[in-house]
């Protein structure tokens, strides 16, 4: 597997290049925003507002925000969920956007300019090590984000880190339902053959992910799956390491990755 810095250094590399394109992770911008969000949620943002999303899933509707909550998104982008669940919380809740590219905060700040939004602000870090001081915020969200770095279990601890006692998460990440064994190809050579920055070459199986939650010290963890990945819509075409697999058997590997919405609570009385 690649190093932590070169990881980290191919994701800002290809997010730069997509927001600057105005490309989407899942097809067309527009069509994208649409499927994960709904139209009447993408219509209450003025025109003109970038919305290109790089998500696979929604967050917003996932967390269920209450006004005055105070929310830190992971991964910001160009800043839709930011704004989105600044609606949702009002000018006595704040937003926090989190993300480590500088072309994707200059998008997301000449949104929030266009929007008028006052209770939101675009701060630059990597998620590892989120600057933010403790027990600062009330909802920690994330959109297809978490699977990206490449300590998973550093930026759980620093997510409860942040999070107020009763505080909780509210993310959509890409999962491997079940695991990769029993295929005719190791776990090292699918994942070589995947792009990081595709968000699933560091896709973590259900168990690994709640045991990172539990050790990071999370309770009532849930995972739903929303939609599974077909060959289609996961590479154009198949890796060459991948190649010489059937047709059946690159299904039966696709389909083990999924788009889940994952949700924890931080014990009320945690530190």
């Amino acid at each position: 597997m690649p190093d932590s810095t070169t990881i980290k250094e191919a994701v800002r590399e290809v997010y730069s290049q997509r927001i600057q394109e105005g490309s989407s992770c899942c097809g067309g911008a527009t069509s994208t925003e649409i499927m994960l969000y709904g139209e009447d949620a993408i219509t209450t943002l003025p025109e003109g507002v970038v919305t290109t999303s790089f998500g696979c899933g929604n967050p917003i509707a996932l967390a269920s925000l209450n006004p005055g909550e105070v929310v830190l998104d992971l991964g910001s982008g160009g800043g839709l969920d930011v704004l989105l669940a600044a609606q949702r919380v009002g000018l006595a809740g704040y937003v926090y956007g989190l993300d480590m590219t500088d072309a994707m905060l200059e998008v997301a700040r000449a949104n929030a300019g266009k929007v008028g939004a006052t209770n939101v602000e675009f701060i630059k870090g990597e998620i590892e090590s989120i600057p933010l001081p403790d027990n600062t915020v009330s909802v920690v969200i994330s959109n297809c984000v978490i699977n990206l770095s490449p300590d998973k279990g550093q930026v759980l601890n620093d997510v409860f880190r942040v999070l107020k006692p009763g505080g909780r998460v509210a993310v959509s990440d890409v999962v491997i339902d079940g695991d990769l064994s029993e295929l005719p190809v190791s776990e090292e050579q699918i994942r070589s053959a995947l792009s990081w920055a595709s968000c699933v070459a560091g896709a973590l199986t259900v168990d690994t992910y709640k045991g990172y939650l539990r050790d990071a010290g999370f309770t009532d963890i849930a995972f739903e799956i929303q939609h599974r990945y077909s060959p289609e819509n996961l590479f154009s075409d198949t890796p060459e390491d991948l190649s010489k697999l059937s047709p059946e058997v690159i299904s039966e590997l696709v389909q083990r990755f999924a788009s889940m919405n994952i949700t924890a609570v931080k014990p009320a009385g945690s530190r």
